[in-house]
């Protein structure tokens, strides 16, 4: 099975780690993001990833390198030259994903407890999935809205009540739950990606399509993610990766 790591984003919230380093090297536990990630993409038989580099991009090459890429089929999809945020990313990325199975996109920076095979089986048996997202009910200030049949209806930020796609939703009308930072995606997303700019995001995409495809989000029980974008959550990180190792 393959996936994507996202690896390129500057870190501003880890500064001043980040002067010096990638967010993706920051350390959790004893050991970088990065190679957190890669073992819990391995335990549920994720074989073949593809990571985006940019800041600090030969120092993550370096520790592939250094760590034999975990015995893995590892790429790199080179975004130093210019930042292509997360749909430009994966756009790049496209014949990485060229043998027709569904992928896996995971940020560099979420630590969760996530059973990532049964988040992919939960794709799918989805009918026509174009996309499925890992959500959860936690507290933020941007919310993707669902329907009753777990797809995606629209997004809306609740300080300043703007909406999207379009302003007549009624959030009120939806469930509400903040993206995690890990989606499956068919490869037909590429069609829908080809008059796409070089650089945009993935969530706005989503947005733009929702009405021609179906997107849906995945809650499973007991889910627990740390972002550890954020330096305060570093404890809660490590504490859970504990449980993970019991």
């Amino acid at each position: 099975m393959k996936a994507m790591i996202f690896a390129a984003g500057l870190g501003t919230r880890l500064k001043p780690f980040t002067y010096t380093a990638p967010k993706a090297l920051f350390p959790i536990a004893g050991k970088p993001l990065l190679y957190h990630i890669i073992h819990q993409l391995k335990k549920y038989g994720f074989d073949e990833i593809i990571i985006n580099v940019h800041h600090f991009a030969r120092l993550i090459i370096e520790y592939l390198e250094s760590e034999n890429n975990f015995g893995l089929n590892i790429q790199i999809s080179d975004e130093q030259n210019l930042l292509l945020d997360t749909g430009g990313g994966i756009k790049k990325a496209a014949a990485f994903f060229s043998s027709g199975e569904p992928f896996l996109v995971h940020n560099v920076d979420i630590i969760s407890n996530a059973d990532l095979g049964e988040f992919y089986r939960f794709h799918q048996k989805q009918t026509n999935a174009l996309a499925s997202l890992l959500i959860k009910d936690r507290e933020t200030n941007r919310y993707l809205l669902w329907d009753e049949k777990s797809r995606l209806a629209g997004w809306t930020n609740i300080i300043t009540k703007e909406v999207k796609p379009i302003s007549s939703i009624n959030p009120e009308d939806y469930r509400k739950r903040a993206f995690s930072g890990i989606h499956i995606l068919s490869p037909r997303v590429f069609t829908y990606m080809k008059d796409q700019a070089e650089k945009f995001s993935i969530i706005d995409f989503y947005l733009s399509i929702l009405h021609q495809s179906n997107i849906y989000g995945y809650e499973p029980a007991n889910f627990q993610m740390v972002d550890v974008g954020k330096p305060d959550n570093r404890i809660l990180a490590e504490e859970l990766i504990q449980k993970l190792n019991k």
